[in-house]
């Protein structure tokens, strides 16, 4: 029997009405698992390929056929954003079927979750932290609502393993099923997945099945690309060069507002000048990866729309954009008459459905392989090819301080990126989490109010007893419980159990105790009753700012409220967040790097003027040494170390060096090389780099510093000896410092491939 024909009547009669051709093969794929075993199932394929149908499909045609007692589907998901976009394809899906859904998060109605508590039923759409919320308050809720639980389905997958919301849905997920006795099978869905048998075991924690991951071919796509160049010469002497670049663009990108080219910033002023005519009429997101640089950016297009008594149709999507503000331009975006220009962080990565683009734009590097994945997918969706235009702008000095200054990182780890995903079809694993001690602290809280007072021994029982804790030892446990009676967040019973302490209580019963991430104190941004978004540090009256790709003026503070009153200003105004974005580069990405630099190879998506910058810094770093030599000087008593690894692998050779008195850096604007302060020949230096490589290093007599810790919300309620340890054991890693610091590029995943000569001129691929 054909897969259609096994299809429930009303999602049959809905494929006909929506005209579809033919089931695609990860949906066909995705029915057979569902239908015909009991395993868990990974869907991992490109944006817009129909995962989420993929998944929905067979899973309500079960529900129909053998309608469950309680809630059968739980969808699980990291925005509201995207649960509200589900909510609205749902809707339409199953208005024959007598299925309904039900949207659970903080913003959605109390009506619906109220109707949903006495009649539990249907399809339940929920972020991890309502999830909590409800296991935490609600336990005897949970009961009903889950008692006949068939499903769970967890979209961006990829997004849930790197972050520590990740590690709370597992627990989570793990709990809920030792309340209830129900073990329903998982559906995983994901646009950006490297290692599947990594994601396989993450779907798979807790729930003793076994996992599904089929692989469909989903055909070659064609992609345009194009990378351009901008510069700002800090030295008149270049204003020559200027002009030539200028020359080379035909459409005059260089050219200054008087018809000239300015000297300083002009680079600046083309770049804003190129984005706006290639974003001109175009639907587009602009990708940067900070929010200082998008507001910037789409306070200058916006400026050059007025200017030209062009529309202004710019917008921008950020963390710190108040959240009617992002949804009112993800509904613009979806308008197929509408040319919006919407300037984005990480935010708009993931899959929420704003129509079909013209074109993406990147900013810069993207900050890895799967971040560009991701990007490149948000574009060439309803048969449109993919368009993803590179941008960059660097500042260039006559005088560099050593050989290495005129090397552009940036421009090569791009290059890298684009070639490791597009023909080595290869993104970054995700590194395991093995000791989330704050995320121990936080589940053993929730357990403690979830199921009042505990004997020691049953609670570590239950929360050593979820999956992902197997790597924590009971005496870490109990140096972390200890440490919690002695902060007064745990207090012992008379009757030798536990409970939550005073100090406790406060953090509990806090509206921010569900959620595990690490979020700054914000201020409310306000224009009389409009909320514009939030920021970090209060703005003085009469001081202006950049909020929402708008330029305001405080006019107000009420600080023991948190807000900030302003008003409207023309004009470009800064703003600055004090944590924002980090790179985490692997081994395989750092060798790309390498090879690229090694080799002689042309890219047709580079300009003329970006290839030709590449030629320059091959010559450079061809003929400075650091290609084949582990250590080069760069002047006197100061060196760099080219071990061409990862970072992880790059810090654990830092404090190794520091063990030896040897002082060293990261430069922050590379990532892949050390910069060394040494009293010895370069020789000496590499002899007792060999001998680190040679020796049995204890990781814990590193010389690190005393407060060392891997971020975490919770960690001020954790022991610093196991936070210390969380960061040698999860982040540092020897190991593959020693297998990796003499391998080369050609060796690795990130070898490369044939010639690309047989690839348009156009930049197409």
């Amino acid at each position: 029997m054909k897969v259609f024909d096994r299809l429930a009547p009303f999602i049959q009669e809905y494929i006909y009405e929506n005209k579809w051709e033919e089931l695609r093969p990860n949906q066909v794929a995705a029915c057979e698992v569902i239908f015909d075993s009991d395993e868990n199932l990974l869907l991992s394929s490109g944006t817009a390929s129909g995962k989420t149908e993929a998944a929905f499909l067979p899973v309500l045609t079960e529900m129909y056929n053998d309608p469950p007692g309680s809630v059968g589907v739980l969808y699980i998901s990291p925005l509201k954003a995207l649960i509200n976009d589900q909510f609205r394809r749902l809707e339409q899906l199953l208005l024959d079927s007598g299925l309904p859904v039900t949207k659970w998060h903080g913003d959605a109605s109390a009506a619906g979750k109220n109707k949903l508590l006495k009649h539990p039923e249907g399809i339940l759409q929920i972020t991890p932290e309502s999830l909590e919320s409800l296991l935490t308050n609600k336990r005897g809720a949970c009961l009903s609502l889950f008692s006949d639980l068939r499903y769970v389905i967890i979209d961006e997958v990829h997004y849930f393993m790197r972050d520590v919301r990740g590690i709370q849905l597992l627990c989570v997920l793990e709990r809920l099923m030792a309340l209830t006795g129900v073990n329903p099978r998982r559906i995983g869905l994901s646009a950006t997945l490297g290692d599947l048998s990594l994601a396989k075991e993450w779907l798979n924690t807790g729930t003793g099945r076994e996992c599904a991951a089929p692989i469909t071919e989903e055909g070659k796509r064609r992609i345009r690309l194009h990378v351009e160049r901008f510069v700002n010469y800090a030295d008149q002497r270049d204003v020559r060069q200027q002009e030539k670049d200028a020359g080379r663009r035909a459409d005059g990108a260089a050219v200054g507002e008087d018809g000239g080219v300015p000297g300083g910033c002009a680079g600046d002023r083309a770049h804003y000048e190129y984005l706006f005519r290639q974003t001109l009429d175009k639907k587009t997101i602009i990708f940067a990866n900070s929010r200082e640089e998008i507001e910037l950016i789409m306070a200058n297009l916006r400026q050059i729309a007025l200017k030209n008594k062009a529309p202004d149709v710019y917008r921008v999507h950020h963390g710190n954009v108040s959240a009617l503000l992002r949804e009112s331009a993800e509904e613009e975006m979806k308008s197929e008459e509408e040319k919006i220009v919407i300037g984005a962080t990480v935010t708009l990565e993931l899959g929420i459905d704003i129509g079909s683009l013209d074109q993406a734009v990147q900013v810069g590097a993207p900050a890895s392989v799967s971040s560009f994945a991701q990007r490149l997918g948000r574009c060439g969706r309803r048969g449109q090819v993919p368009q993803i235009l590179f941008t960059f702008t660097e500042s260039i000095r006559v005088n560099s301080e050593d050989v290495l200054g005129p090397v552009n990182w940036e421009l090569i780890r791009t290059v890298a990126i684009i070639e490791l995903y597009l023909r080595d079809r290869w993104v970054e694993p995700i590194p395991p989490q093995r000791h989330p001690y704050n995320l121990l602290y936080h589940q053993t809280m929730s357990c403690l109010k979830s199921g009042g007072e505990m004997s020691p021994a049953a609670l570590a029982q239950q929360v050593l007893g979820l999956a992902s804790f197997r790597h924590i030892s009971q005496e870490d446990y109990r140096k972390l419980l200890a440490h919690l009676l002695d902060l007064g967040q745990l207090e012992r019973t008379e009757r030798g159990g536990l409970l939550i302490g005073r100090a406790g209580e406060p953090v509990v019963n806090s509206h921010k105790f569900l959620t595990v991430f690490l979020a700054p104190e914000y201020l409310l941004v306000k224009e009389e009753n409009r909320t514009i978004g939030t920021v970090d540090k209060v703005y003085p009256v009469g001081v202006r700012f950049a909020l929402a790709g708008l330029s305001w003026e405080t006019v107000d503070v009420d600080e023991k409220s948190k807000v900030i009153f302003v008003k409207r200003v023309p004009g470009i105004s800064v703003v600055d967040w004090d944590v924002d974005f980090t790179a985490e580069l692997h081994t395989v990405l750092v060798r790309k790097m390498r090879s690229i630099l090694k080799g002689e190879e042309g890219y047709p998506y580079l300009s003329e003027g970006s290839g030709e910058r590449l030629r320059e810094i091959r010559y450079i770093t061809q003929n400075s040494g650091i290609l084949d030599t582990l250590v080069t000087p760069l002047s006197d008593r100061r060196f760099a170390v080219f071990p061409w690894v990862g970072t992880r692998q790059l810090a654990t050779l830092h404090y190794a060096l520091a063990q030896r008195g040897i002082k060293s850096r990261i430069p922050f604007h590379t990532s892949v090389y050390l910069e060394v302060m040494f009293q010895g020949e370069r020789e000496d230096l590499e002899r007792q780099i060999q001998d680190i490589m040679g020796s049995d290093l204890d990781l814990y007599s590193l010389p690190l510093p005393g407060k060392i810790q891997i971020s975490g919300k919770y960690n001020e309620f954790v022991p610093q000896e196991l936070l210390r340890k969380q960061f040698i054991e999860d982040y540092l890693d020897f190991e593959g410092l020693r297998r990796d610091i003499f391998h080369r590029a050609g060796e690795s995943a990130g070898q490369e491939r044939p010639s690309a000569a047989g690839m348009r001129k156009s930049g197409e691929t």
